[in-house]
């Protein structure tokens, strides 16, 4: 019995822990190890440039026991005579090493640089930016040194080291003491003005502004003569002009008349300027700095400011006499925005809890200028041609068709659009509606033109409309709907202008009331000028700190123009170098930090006590939210997709199911996706994807399937394309024409709102980690499976990671597949899952290959 107990117990001895317990001891193992690294390198750090400020004040005494000795060896460990360098013999030779045979002073940087990476290392991130900040190091230490030496040649503390003294030593004779002053002077000037870009245009104006206040009052002032006094105590009026009554006629000679200089058909001139003052224009005009006196963006601008609690310091109010307003207007246009290098700004780093006026979230930038509409060029809109002719033509063509087939129509009328003329026809008592719909194809035969679309009946009227393409099409200038009274005074939180209709009135939607739009059509036929027109009217309306993009383009080519823009509008995933997302892995990691993102937003709406963005945000701008609870103001974001269908095809489920998730319930806390596709079929906008976005557009298609795939109807197939399209939202089917925007113009206004000053980086979305490598953690390579070498074996003749191959090869079930497919992913001999593509394979011959299956015995 109790031979039969003892192996009993050995073996409840020797029972391997479980796997999570070894995957927790050893993070806390890997936490300690970084940790002590860290403070290695931090007090490293401080002990650097604790002893190189030292060596500011002793190295005279510590310099000749250093140049007795043998070397540094014997210095440090076998010299015992006392030193003055607070860090001891180690100090002392440590500060001598990097300040006299090194680069001086600058060198207190490298002490500096060791602390920081101590810093990192116990915090676990990226406390400070370690690549940007050894660049700058680099730079430092290269530039100051020489510069040192060559303003203090005879200086007996070494500033330079000998890094700067043999630098200038060398350029002293190959170019002179003027020119390597040249040298470095030009050196200076080339990182102050292009890397650093500093921008000296302010001060120069400010320079410019006391020089002729000092020439002004230098100046001899007139002097006037006293007026003799008549008898009955009245001056004599000198000049008959002077005396009462008389007319100044001169004086009205300099009233400038700005509507008058207006010249061209700006049909939203007059709109834009009803009730407004002469002042109120002059100070927008001032604004301007392209100098043109443009109303449309003087309004536009007002109504910004008006919105804005907070923007650049203000604009005084100009002289109320309209010669000094004429005068005064090229001088106040550098003055409205100061472009000072200020510190890095954070993300609501403004914040102050103290205080009692309304929070505004622009003083995080405050001196941001939105773009101005010259940006844009200016399509002047034509007129609508009235071809009475054509009209007249294609009204006969259409009674005829109809009366062929027995069908009789009381009215007639025609509305006139930029693109379409929309005909709305009344028929006659006791005609069937479905017998007119049967017959577009006759209609569109007997005028001989494309794109013939039949609405039985009109939404809301009792008629029938037949739209026929217009011989002569308008195209919808951008700037137009921009400038329009509909868009510059809307109370929309996304305001978008799409085009217009066809009674030509302006399409101005809330994103954020769709709140998710659907893109499709066809290549070619305006579905990236419709992107750039969504994403071009919220940069003309949102500050930077109201809204983010997130931009994903599979085809690396359609948004990668907006890339300029990452630290104002852009965000991205921590430590992600590019602003513009391409690769399938990182779109997949990124939705899902989306999703972590709306999460977070869900517990902070939950602790406010808020049911959406728009109440949460009114509640912290109002200071009823502490900052310290962790509440902050919260962005918009947009996430726009270009190509929906590769994403599908590469991805599938992985991509599909964070997008539905974030369709179904972003909408209450401000994120709102865009996505766009050329291939609208049922694999690509799924049943699941069709009922999270009730908004959709769809531009000309090849085929009736398509448009009933984007809109649950037809008519998408009709279209003539260049920007024609329709737009469904809520219950309603509109014919549009897109506004077009140039791929010139879009850089335009990029390139201006990239020259502004912006955030220290993007808003940085929360981190998330895939699960893979925590799947390949638990693992147990030592449970192998016996076909494991097998399996490996056939990998590498086949140099393709595929589970369903490993079906076939070796006759295995998929479950059974899957785990020695797992397990060669743990081993390293395959790479990660790459959606429906084969697993990278690690191993390229089976010599190689066998010396690893026999190193893991």
């Amino acid at each position: 019995m109790a031979t039969s107990t003892t192996p009993t117990k050995s073996k409840k001895t020797a029972a391997p822990p479980p796997v999570n317990d070894i995957a927790h001891i050893s993070v806390d193992r890997q936490r300690q190890v970084r940790l002590g690294f860290g403070i290695f390198f931090l007090l490293t750090g401080i002990f650097t440039c604790f002893s190189i400020v030292s060596y500011y004040f002793s190295w005279s005494a510590d310099q000749d026991r250093f140049f007795a000795t043998d070397g540094y060896f014997h210095f440090i460990f076998r010299d015992q005579s006392p030193v003055a360098n607070w860090g001891g013999r180690l100090g002392a030779a440590l500060s001598h090493i990097l300040v006299y045979n090194g680069a001086g002073i600058a060198s207190l940087t490298i002490g500096i640089a060791i602390a920081a990476i101590g810093l990192n290392l116990i915090y676990g991130r990226r406390v400070v930016p370690l690549l940007r900040y050894m660049r700058w190091v680099s730079i430092l230490l290269l530039l100051v040194a020489p510069i040192l030496v060559y303003l203090f040649p005879d200086s007996v503390f070494p500033l330079g080291g000998r890094l700067g003294k043999f630098t200038i030593d060398y350029l002293n004779g190959l170019l002179g003491f003027a020119g390597t002053g040249m040298v470095l002077l030009s050196t200076v000037f080339f990182f102050v003005f292009v890397i650093f870009a500093l921008d000296i245009r302010p001060f120069l104006h400010r320079m410019r502004q006391r020089a002729k206040s000092v020439a002004a009052s230098l100046a001899p002032s007139p002097v006037f003569n006293e007026p003799e006094i008549a008898p009955g105590g009245a001056p004599f009026p000198e000049d008959p002009a002077a005396a009462p009554g008389a007319n100044v006629a001169p004086a009205e000679e300099n009233i400038p008349f700005v509507v008058d200089d207006k010249t061209g058909n700006k049909e939203w001139d007059i709109t834009l300027h009803e009730g407004g003052n002469l002042e109120e224009e002059n100070v927008e005009t001032l604004v301007d700095e392209d100098g043109e006196e443009d109303e449309g963006y003087e309004d536009y601008q007002k109504y910004l400011e008006g919105k804005n609690t907070a923007k650049a310091a203000p604009v005084p109010a100009p002289t109320p006499a309209p010669a000094m307003v004429a005068d005064d207007d090229p001088e106040f246009s550098f003055e409205v925005i100061q472009q000072e290098e200020k510190a890095a700004i954070q993300h609501g780093s403004h914040i102050a809890i103290a205080s009692n006026e309304p929070y505004a979230p622009e003083l995080d930038l405050p001196d941001y200028k939105f773009p101005n509409l010259s940006l844009l060029e200016d399509r002047a809109p034509e007129a609508i041609s009235l071809d009475k002719e054509e009209l007249e033509k294609n009204k006969n063509q259409i009674i005829t068709t109809l009366r062929s087939f027995g069908i009789e129509i009381q009215r007639i009328s025609a509305t006139v659009g930029p693109t379409v003329t929309l005909y709305e026809i009344v028929p006659a008592e006791g005609v069937r509606i479905s017998k007119i719909r049967n017959l577009e194809d006759d209609i569109a035969l007997n005028l001989a033109a494309l794109g013939i679309r039949i609405i039985a009946p009109i939404p809301g009227k009792g008629t029938i409309g037949i739209e026929v393409p217009n011989a002569h099409k308008q195209i919808v200038s951008m700037r137009t709907l921009i400038a329009s009274d509909k868009f510059v005074n809307n109370k929309m939180s996304l305001p978008i202008a799409l085009g217009k209709k066809i009674d030509n009135e302006n399409y101005i939607v809330d994103l954020a009331t769709m709140p998710h739009l659907l893109m499709a059509g066809a290549t070619g036929q305006g579905k990236s000028v419709g992107i750039n027109a969504i994403l071009v009217s919220l940069l003309y309306k949102k500050h930077p700190s109201q809204l983010k993009f997130i931009m994903v383009d599979p085809k690396k080519v359609e948004l990668s123009i907006y890339r300029t823009i990452e630290k104002h509008f852009l965000a991205k995933l921590p430590n992600e170098e590019e602003p513009i997302i391409t690769d399938t892995k990182k779109v997949i990691n990124t939705l899902n930090a989306l999703c972590i993102e709306m999460d977070n937003r869900y517990e902070l709406l939950k602790e406010a006590g808020a049911r959406n963005i728009k109440e949460y945000n009114e509640k912290f701008i109002s200071r009823r939210l502490n900052p310290l609870a962790g509440h902050k103001y919260l962005p918009f974001i947009v996430l726009v997709i270009d190509e929906f269908a590769d994403l599908i095809m590469t991805a599938g489920k992985e991509v599909e199911m964070p997008i539905a998730r974030l369709a179904q319930l972003a909408r209450a806390i401000g994120i709102h996706l865009i996505i766009a596709t050329q291939r609208p079929s049922v694999n690509v906008i799924t049943g699941t994807i069709k009922a999270n976005f009730p908004a959709r557009i769809a531009f000309k298609v090849s085929a009736k399937v398509d448009s009933r795939t984007i809109l649950d109807a037809g008519g998408a197939e009709q279209l003539i394309g260049r920007g024609d399209m329709l737009v469904s939202h809520g219950s309603e089917l509109l014919r549009l024409q897109c506004a077009f925007v140039d791929t010139p113009e879009v850089e335009e206004v990029v390139e201006f709102i990239a020259r502004q000053r912006g955030y220290a980086s993007a808003f940085e979305l929360p981190e998330y980690e895939g699960e893979e490598g925590e799947g390949a953690k638990e693992i147990d390579l030592s449970n192998r499976d016996k076909l494991f070498e097998d399996c490996a074996r056939l990998v590498v003749q086949m140099q393709s990671g595929s589970t369903s191959n490993l079906q076939r090869r070796l006759n295995l079930g998929y479950n059974r597949a899957g785990r020695i497919m797992d397990q060669l992913e743990a081993a390293g001999i395959v790479g990660p899952a790459a959606g429906s593509k084969p697993r990278d394979v690690y191993f390229k011959t089976d010599a190689e290959l066998e010396e690893f299956l026999h190193s893991l015995d």
